[in-house]
């Protein structure tokens, strides 16, 4: 499946990216634009569902993209055991105003409870 490239080369894609699941992982929400938040939402939801596989490799691999180790801990520790029975679909996004600057579409990307 072939997802938006954000008009950037791969390294500063994946730096984006790598900030945007820290800092979603760490306040629980964020506003953004649209396009950002539709990329983020698959990543967000691969590292859930490796912090629910919860072994050691798993570990490994969310520290390596989680820019903070305390994110990743949190990740581990608290927000895995809240999506236990849940199969995927751990972020909600709610539509704002359009950005006064450029007048780019936001969104609210959050955590479901």
């Amino acid at each position: 499946m072939a997802r938006s490239r954000l008009r950037r080369v791969s390294g500063a894609r994946k730096a984006l990216l790598r900030s945007l699941v820290t800092a979603l992982f760490q306040h629980g929400s964020i506003v953004t634009t649209e396009a950002k938040a539709k990329e983020l939402r698959h990543v967000a939801d691969k590292m859930i569902s490796l912090a629910k596989r919860g072994d050691l490799h798993a570990r490994r691999q969310a520290e390596a993209f989680v820019m903070d180790k305390d994110v990743t801990k949190k990740l581990f520790d608290e927000i895995a055991k809240k999506y236990t029975e849940r199969n995927g679909g751990y972020t909600t996004m709610a539509k704002l105003e359009a950005r006064q600057g450029d007048n780019a579409p936001q969104v609210l990307i959050a955590l479901v409870d």
